[in-house]
Order: C-alpha cells, then structure tokens, then sequence
C-alpha cells in the first residue's frame, strides 16, 4: 500500500525519537519515499546522520541550510507529501500544531500540509492528561487529523501510565490501512445532496432554512477522495467543491432538486440525501415583489414539496445504497426511525440542532447512524469532515 507513496516524518523531541528510526526503516521497506523532518530538541535525541542514512535524503531541520543559504521549503514539501506522520508527537509541538505556532520547520510544514496528518503522542502520563493537552488533541481531531493514541506501560519517569508512543509497526499498519481504504470507492458512482432549497414568495424573498452545506459537501469530498465519481445536487450555498472528480449541479428549490435527483439516481451505486429541503413551497408565488407601503398584508397559501428521498426509495434497485439525514428536535430516535422505514433507507444519519456545535452553520457535528436493524452508534462531537468518514465507512460495510 506504500510502494511509491511520498510520507514526511517529523520527528519531535523525546526519548521516543528512538523508535522513529525503525518507524523510518520500516517506511522504506514498504516502499515508500520519505523525507525526515526533525525539530532542533529531536537532534538531542537521535542524530539526522542516522536518520539520513536510512532514508537516503538530508534530514531537514531549520529554514536555511547553514553555510549555503538555501532556503528549505515548507510549501514545496506540504505539496509532495502523500502523508505526514508526527511521531513522537511531544506536548509542546502538538500545542503549537493545535493553535498555528510556527516557530520551527516541523509544523510550518504541517500547516503546510496538503495530505492527510497523523499524530503519535509521546509524554508523561501527567502531561497526556492534563485538560489543555487533551483540547488540543481534540482542536486537532476536528481540523481532521488522525491521533494515533499512545499506549500504556512504564514511561521514562519510571511511571506506569499512558503516554507510550505507540509501536512503529502498529503505526505503520495505520498509515498501510488509511491507503488500502483510499480508494475503495474506485469506479462507483455517488450521488449527494446537499444545502438548503430556497421556495420563492416574490422575486426578492423566500422560504429556506439555515443550511450551509458543509455536511454535504464534506461528504462529497469524502466519496471523490476515495475514488468515486461524484454528483453534487446543492441548493444556494456560499461554499465550492474542491475535488476535480464531483460534478456539481445547481438548484434552487426543491422541484429542481427533486427532478435533478430522479434524473441522476439510477446510475448511482449509492446516494446520501443531506440536503435540508423545504417541506413547503409557495402555491402561487407573486411576480412583483410584495410592497408594504401599497398592498395588504400578504397571506401566503403553501403546497407540499415532493419527498425526494421517499420517491428515490421507492425506485431503488437491488444493490443501491440510500442514505438519509434527519435533524430532529424532538423524539430524534422514534423520528429517525419511522423516516427510515418510510423512506425505504439502508441508514439514517441522525443529529440535532439541539446539541452545541451540531447542526446548521457549524464546521462540527454530532451524529447516531441507525441501521435497518434498529441497531445505532452514536458517534462524539467531531469536524464534520470526520464525520464524512464516519458515514462513507458505514455505507462500504453495506456495498454490495
């Protein structure tokens, strides 16, 4: 799953460098290329020859080169990396990943970093506990790294605790099972919703709701990551998709999404309605906009939208995936369920705007996923990038 692969291995100051040069070892013989980047208290631990002779490059270690000049470029390396692992992690380098102190070339390269991040913490058991590195841990969670969790055992100190830099060759399987599943979704055709719908009163005004679209964009992102072909049906959102491989369709209001969602599912493998659309929409809407200096107070009839994901539902081939969203504010489970059942869903993804930093508008959510079973998993708060992970996870254990 290496072979080929670019990895940047920063290496940070604590008695766990050591274990970074079999990490290293073991990168190569995977066949991947790597380039070690190690912060000025990591050379007191392990020495960049050794580490330069096992990866055939100069180890990086300042901004300049000293005696040349040459300048080490951060940006140049955030683009040629495939992943950039951290381990050891110390506390003081996951504190200023966490709040953007660059301040040496290890994390200006990680704030550089195009390619997913993984981090193995390595500390004092007192230091792995203490509340601010803990919410750094998660700060980093949520921009969507992942935290190789360490271990516990004798440390250092000659404490027992956890706090061990996990081994290499479990870190090793890490990054090996993050490749394999890269591409699981290689050749299939997803569909997505995403955003709200916008249900016109006049030409100026309408009925919508507070989606931003970032659920469903992230999750766009996901699937196209992951080698999918992608159709993105999004209502008005502020937002672009960033993936060369997702096919953005526009709409406004719910008949638009609706049509455009008939028209694109049955060449789908799989669909993940998260879109927030109206339940309503104007009977008649007025061809003027309505002035309150001139007409009378307007009373605005309503008609029902189409159930676009119940009328996809009632479609679906064999073998086709469909997922649905409920945001609930009330009776979440027994909503999501009967929506689930109705709606003929493999999965429903349930959240509420109830919980702080879930719902519209956040770049975090909290999510239950709930199967056809009737079994769920209830899933902590995390960047709703993370989330997509979560979600597309759950759809690979149901593809056919």
């Amino acid at each position: 799953m290496l072979k080929g692969k670019h990895i940047i291995l920063g290496i940070c100051g604590g008695i766990a460098a050591y274990k970074s040069v079999y990490l290293l070892r073991l990168f190569i013989k995977a066949g991947a290329e790597v380039q070690v980047v190690i912060t000025p208290a990591g050379k007191e631990f392990i020495t960049p020859v050794t580490l330069s002779s096992l990866s055939g490059k100069p180890v990086i270690s300042e901004f300049f080169t000293a005696n040349t000049g040459s300048w080490n470029s951060h940006v140049d390396l955030g683009l040629w990396a495939d992943a950039m692992v951290i381990a050891p992690a110390t506390a003081s380098t996951i504190g200023k990943m966490a709040n953007g102190i660059a301040d040496n070339m290890l994390v200006t390269t990680y704030l550089s970093a195009k390619a997913p991040v993984f981090v193995a913490p390595a500390m004092d058991l007192d230091m792995f506990a203490h509340p601010s590195t803990q919410r750094n841990l998660q700060l980093l969670r949520e921009y969507g790294n992942h935290i190789i969790e360490p271990a516990s055992g004798e440390l250092a100190s000659h404490l027992v605790g956890k706090g061990r830099m996990e081994e290499p060759e479990n870190i090793l399987k890490v990054v090996e099972e993050f490749f394999a599943k890269g591409q699981d979704l290689a050749g299939r055709h997803v569909m997505v919703t995403a955003g709200p719908t916008h249900e016109k009163i006049d030409p100026v005004r309408f009925i919508g709701n507070y989606s931003s679209g970032k659920m469903g964009y992230a999750i766009a992102e996901e699937c196209a990551a992951r080698g999918a072909k992608v159709t993105l049906i999004s209502g008005p959102v502020s937002i672009r998709a960033k993936h060369t491989d997702i096919n953005v369709i526009s709409v406004e209001s719910a008949q638009e999404m609706h049509d455009a969602a008939m028209n694109v599912f049955p060449s789908c493998d799989a669909a993940i309605m998260c879109a927030a659309v109206a339940d309503y929409a104007v009977e008649t809407p007025s061809t003027h906009k309505i002035k309150r200096e001139h007409d009378e107070v307007p009373v605005i009839r309503l008609k029902k939208n189409p159930d676009i994901a119940a009328a996809l539902g009632a479609m679906k081939r064999d073998g086709q995936i469909l997922v649905g969203f409920a945001l609930e504010t009330d009776n979440g489970m027994a909503n999501a369920i009967e929506k689930l059942n109705r709606k003929n869903l493999d999965f429903i993804v349930l959240n509420s705007p109830n919980e702080p930093g879930a719902g519209f508008m956040t770049d975090t959510n909290r999510v239950t996923i709930i199967n056809r079973s009737g079994s769920s998993r209830e899933y902590g708060l995390k960047d709703k990038r993370l989330v997509a992970r979560d979600i597309i996870d759950v759809m690979m254990e149901k593809m056919p």
